[in-house]
């Protein structure tokens, strides 16, 4: 089936409401106005492009009651128009319930997801990674407005499924295949996969540092590298190691605003 057959068969799912969530639904009577807005409550009811579009926003904005509109308007999916026609106060009950959401602490690693009726799957074997995989992934995954190209490397269409849970995925060929699809992968998905990794980077680098900290002939041999460049010892390069873990350590902030 080629790509652009899948994309059209997702979206016609999406439009005719076979893709659904569980959302709270308010009502609310504003100057004669009656309108009904689904709040989502959980990160699975929320699409990665949603979140993509609010960072942009986001990035250079610091006018919080703006930010406050906007957030509304994308994650509720209503028109900024209508959003100006609710009161204040009903706007920060609403931002502050999808604050909350965005403020969960953990995030789970999912393996495979459905959209549009097509059930895709993580790269079972990263070891097994191509040179074109990596690089590609390389590329997208630090960068939000990339994020889902980097989902397109990291999922694919199961295409065979074995014992033990175990998949194959539908083979590599570019990102551009289903990075469109992406966009509409739910952010709990997205989320749990960018923490995997940065835990996986964490315990490379943990490993890393207990290795040379341990193997007296490595250290020599680094030290000796060090001096002949650039006169910077182990024990600096490996505070720099230390500070460099700390950092990774600190996983990126989902909180959107204050409210």
């Amino acid at each position: 089936m080629c790509r652009n057959v899948r994309l059209f068969l997702f979206l016609i799912a999406s439009l005719f409401g076979l893709i659904q969530f569980n959302k709270i639904v308010i009502n609310i009577k504003n100057n004669n106005m009656k309108l009904e807005i689904s709040i989502p409550t959980e990160l699975k009811e929320i699409k990665l492009s949603q979140y993509q579009a609010f960072l942009k926003i986001a990035k250079d904005n610091d006018d919080e009651e703006f930010l406050n509109q906007k957030m509304v308007q994308i994650f509720c999916n209503i028109d900024l128009k209508n959003v100006a026609e609710i009161r204040f106060k009903d706007v920060l009950e609403i931002t502050a319930s999808l604050s909350k959401m965005f403020n969960v602490t953990s995030h789970r690693f999912i393996n495979r997801f459905k959209l549009g009726g097509v059930e895709f799957g993580f790269i079972p074997e990263l070891e097994e990674m191509t040179f074109g995989e990596y690089t590609d992934l390389d590329s997208y995954i630090g960068d939000w407005d990339n994020m889902h190209k980097a989902m397109a490397v990291l999922y694919r269409p199961i295409t065979k499924k074995g014992l033990n849970n175990t998949y194959e995925i539908e083979k590599y060929n570019g990102s551009i295949t289903y990075s469109d699809v992406m966009k509409h992968a739910p952010l709990d998905v997205v989320f749990g996969a960018n923490v995997f990794f940065y835990s996986l980077g964490n315990e490379l680098l943990k490993s890393t540092m207990i290795y040379l900290e341990n193997n007296k002939e490595m250290r020599t041999i680094l030290q000796q590298h060090n001096l002949e460049n650039d006169g910077v010892g182990t024990v600096q390069s490996m505070q720099s190691l230390k500070e460099t873990l700390q950092d990774l350590i600190e996983l990126p902030s989902y909180r959107l605003t204050n409210v």
